[in-house]
């Protein structure tokens, strides 16, 4: 196990680290509060041990920190001027036990054990529910996205239908998939169909299905996409390359609650919500000719607008670190710090691919730089190929 040491004095921190090394355990050490906070930010530790009274941030404050930036590691607070009061104060903060000084092995091996053992049980939950849900988290807290989540769970709860717009790699999808799973449907399917990779003559039979023998290649029955979603959500992926024809019968669907199969006469009824997505000014495909004015009207009940990477880049600092945390724990590797001139060469660059772009950027620094991702990094291996 990989285990930080949080302590002023050299004494107490060469006793633990003898002991746990003995133990087999791989150690970090830090002298003080603020080298703790940084090396505990910078990789994931299994445990750390952590003073109380430290000379510049005592271990309250570093359990606050430790908070604010999401480190969660199980923490072993030691003192030797314990009391009830602090031993309390520490276990609000969120600190796992309290060892006072001095320091007696059997309670060091057996705390250290039963908080590995909580924190491996913590793990495998938040991994559980991930598993459940299936979804990623929406990243950010400015003010776009704090109002993108706000109307999710205000119109999730309905049925009503959403038009969600803005450029590509913004995330449009994962709100779709929020709506679904904050909604009452989250237990019934979730279909996505991408209307721009379906070739026009094919996007009939894939959404409303098929008898055998409708056409040549029709060599049995074929639900369609509306049928696999009924009693859930259907989520229309650039809509906007939809073909008029297709369009025709979406708008059929969505006022008759019916379709009928390619080839077939009988009519079928479906409970579908429908949530859509597009890139496309569709104002302006109506005024062309190319997209149906009463299909807007039923889409765009409500319509949520999802903002491009320059227009909320106060949340590059948290999208970049998150894909730092993802990216270096599906390859095993030690958390990488992006030190603040690099992040400010970041938050400067113009993501025209937006969210997805700058995770391809930060899987490339992560591979090309060394200790820690640097501003020369930045400059040398992120923007000039990004």
């Amino acid at each position: 196990m990989r285990i930080l040491i949080i302590d002023d004095e050299r004494s107490i921190r060469n006793t633990l680290k003898e002991i746990l090394e003995f133990e087999g355990h791989e150690i970090a050490l830090a002298e003080d509060g603020d080298k703790g906070i940084e090396i505990a930010t910078a990789s994931n530790f299994d445990a750390i041990f952590c003073d109380i009274k430290m000379p510049n941030k005592d271990g309250i404050e570093v359990l606050e920190q430790f908070n604010e930036k999401g480190v969660e590691s199980p923490v072993i607070m030691i003192s030797g001027h314990g009391s009830i009061d602090t031993a309390v104060e520490c276990i609000k903060k969120g600190a796992y036990d309290f060892i006072q000084k001095p320091l007696d092995l059997n309670r060091i091996l057996i705390t250290l054990k039963n908080a590995t053992d909580k924190g491996k049980l913590v793990k495998e939950t938040k991994i559980l529910k991930k598993k459940v849900a299936g979804i990623q988290e929406i990243i950010g807290e400015s003010a776009p996205i704090l109002r993108i989540k706000d109307m999710i769970d205000k119109v999730a709860p309905t049925d009503a239908r959403v038009l969600v717009t803005g450029p590509n790699g913004t995330g449009k999808e994962l709100v779709a998939r929020w709506l679904h799973e904050k909604s009452e449907r989250r237990t019934q399917p979730f279909i996505e169909v991408n209307c721009a990779a379906i070739p026009g003559e094919l996007i009939e039979s894939e959404l409303f299905g098929h008898e055998k023998g409708a056409f040549t290649s029709a060599i049995k029955q074929h639900k369609g996409k509306f049928e696999q979603a009924d009693g859930g959500t259907l989520f229309l992926d650039e809509i906007g390359d939809m073909s008029l024809a297709a369009q025709a019968k979406v708008l059929r669907v969505l006022q008759e609650r019916k379709l009928s199969r390619v080839g077939s006469d009988k009519d079928i009824t479906v409970n579908v919500r429908v949530v859509a997505a597009t890139n496309k000014n569709l104002r302006e495909e109506i005024a062309k000719g190319t997209f149906r004015e009463d299909l807007y009207h039923r889409l765009s009940v409500i319509v949520i607008n999802v903002p491009s990477l320059s227009e909320r880049k106060d949340d590059i600092p948290i999208l970049a670190n998150y894909f730092v945390q993802q990216i270096c724990k599906e390859s095993g590797k030690p958390i990488m710090k992006i030190e603040d001139d690099a992040m400010a060469e970041l938050q400067a660059y113009s993501w025209g691919g937006n969210i997805r772009e700058l995770r391809n950027v930060i899987e490339r620094l992560l591979i090309l730089s060394n200790e820690k991702i640097t501003k020369e990094d930045v400059l040398n291996f992120a923007i000039p190929f990004a």
